[in-house]
């Protein structure tokens, strides 16, 4: 992947986190929420907040001190 790729993907990634978050907040509202749904959601924008950040980390030069 070169880095437009790489930036291309982390902002698909960081769309789909806002998305999951949304779904969240409005999956709570409901009277009664369906709670494996719900950490299904939360599972999901946590493995996404991975990937964002291992993408994020190929982005960064490797420096040798």
């Amino acid at each position: 992947m070169d880095e437009a790729e790489i930036r291309a993907r982390i902002e698909m990634l960081k769309q789909d986190h806002r998305d999951l978050d949304t779904a969240i907040d409005a999956l709570r509202q409901l009277p009664n929420p369906d709670m494996i749904l719900l950490q299904r959601f939360k599972k999901k924008k946590l493995m996404l907040k991975d990937e964002i950040a291992m993408l994020e980390d190929q982005l960064i030069p490797d420096i040798i001190a």
